[in-house]
């Protein structure tokens, strides 16, 4: 429990205007999360955090950089993953506590403070690529995928809805081959 208060943010206490805070994250943090180590071996972060107070919001913009060490997902050898992650939340008054979305939160008036320590690990699992590849093993493939794909691309299209319906199926395409052949 006193580690977690190492995280916790007087907010009450402090003026409007900006206020800076530093932590350091390290392989203690990780035992204070279920399961933290399947994911993250060890973790070696500065966090720098920039509160701006204000009237009727709150706004924290969290800077992480360092490293994480993970466990490549094609060789099963320990690798440093760096982080470079920046990430902002509001916290707005209001009549009770809630979270209303992932970067907006409510909190009372009467806060005392704020922990950080959640939403520090919630983003160092963010900045962890899903596809865990060491260095020494990536491939060209592997590079490209990090272009990802064209879910949907917006523009002007001359095909009619019947063409692209039957672009899109292949039982059409191979049932208007045999019409064709007829």
């Amino acid at each position: 429990m006193k580690f977690i208060r190492k995280f916790d943010i007087d907010i009450i206490r402090l003026k409007e205007g900006k206020h800076n805070f530093n932590f350091e994250i390290d392989s203690e943090f990780l035992d204070h999360f279920e399961n933290s180590r399947e994911i993250v071996n060890d973790v070696a972060i500065k966090a720098n955090i920039e509160l701006d107070k204000r009237i009727n919001l709150i706004e924290v913009v969290f800077h992480l950089k360092g490293k994480v060490n993970i466990t490549c997902d094609r060789s099963l050898e320990d690798f440093d993953y760096p982080l470079d992650l920046s990430h902002k939340i509001l916290y707005k008054y209001g009549q009770e506590e809630k979270e209303i979305s992932d970067e907006i939160f409510f909190i009372t008036a009467d806060t005392q403070s704020i922990n950080v320590m959640q939403l520090i690990y919630e983003f160092i699992l963010l900045g962890i690529p899903a596809k865990k590849i060491h260095p020494d093993h990536l491939t060209e493939e592997d590079e490209d995928e990090g272009e990802g794909w064209i879910v949907y691309e917006a523009g002007e299209n001359n095909l009619s809805e019947e063409q692209i319906k039957d672009d899109q199926n292949p039982f059409w395409k191979a049932l208007k081959n045999l019409k064709n052949k007829e």
